[in-house]
């Protein structure tokens, strides 16, 4: 039996992925496969969700779609990449690579919350950037939760993507120690006390280098998140405003940290659209 194209391609594309698996398909229309990838030293594990339509773009023979690079969420087994969710992302007609970040799902190394573990992000760019399928200039960042933060700083890397959509993101890492006693050991663990460890904090608070972001900005938050507080995205909006960078605020009333499904579908259909303005822009 013929080898799936994209399963042929990705694996000749030696030296950086080195394991390919097929999953089972969760949204009709959208290949799933779990990718690992070598990002420095180490191996890490990633979703990846092509678009049926991308799969025959892979011989060539049509027009590259875009691709979004799914920066995740939470820590180790909280906040999880979604491969339904991914699938949904990518039934839009999009290739959606979401890395798990190193030392998750069986990858090697430490999830350092924004740490080194930034290589992985930077490296699933590079993997994007090569896929024969995907247009390297309709490249997205998505960041979700601790993924704003990830998904801000890669947005730093000049003629890279065409936008950064910030959802429910963290923006400072200072103010997450402040909001979240819960979360404190965690922090603390893993970059310190802030008033020992302010270099730690300074590269996660992406709010502190707007000034580099490179692409336009998109902000979708809850009013009534009490997992990152709303006041991440109003800060980040207004920074971005002094900066005189290209961005919208969408401030979703009574949405909570996650979206109920009502809200989720209403704000990814509506996002899509802005990720297509996004590019009819950059082509006009």
């Amino acid at each position: 039996m013929q080898q799936p194209i994209v399963i042929r391609l990705l694996t000749d594309m030696e030296g950086i992925i080195t394991a390919v698996r097929e999953e089972k398909q969760l949204v009709d229309g959208v290949n799933l496969y779990t990718i690992q990838y070598k990002s420095g030293s180490f191996q890490v594990k990633a979703l990846l969700a092509i678009h049926s339509n991308s799969e025959s773009d892979a011989l060539g023979e049509q027009t590259k779609s875009p691709a979004i690079l799914y920066c995740r969420g939470g820590y180790k087994k909280v906040g999880q990449v979604n491969p339904l969710r991914i699938s949904q992302m990518a039934a839009f007609g999009y290739t959606v690579l979401a890395p798990h970040y190193r030392g998750n799902q069986g990858g090697t190394g430490k999830d350092e919350f924004g740490g080194d573990d930034m290589e992985d992000v930077h490296v699933a760019y590079e993997l994007l950037h090569e896929m024969s399928w995907v247009d390297d200039s309709r490249i997205h960042l998505y960041g979700f939760s601790r993924g704003g933060m990830m998904a801000l700083r890669a947005a730093m890397i000049p003629d890279r993507y065409a936008s950064v959509v910030v959802w429910s993101g963290v923006s400072d890492m200072y103010l997450t120690y402040e909001e979240r006693k819960d979360l404190r050991p965690l922090l603390v663990k893993l970059v310190g006390e802030p008033d020992q460890e302010s270099e730690g904090y300074d590269i996660r608070s992406p709010i502190n280098y707007t000034e580099d972001i490179s692409c336009p900005v998109l902000i979708i938050h809850g009013t009534e998140d009490e997992n990152v507080g709303i006041e991440h995205a109003v800060r980040l909006a207004n920074e971005l405003k002094n900066r005189d960078k290209t961005y919208e605020l969408w401030l979703a009333e009574g949405a909570t940290h996650l979206f109920d499904s009502p809200y989720m579908e209403q704000y990814t259909i509506k996002m899509f659209s802005w990720l297509d303005m996004q590019e009819f822009r950059m082509n006009s």
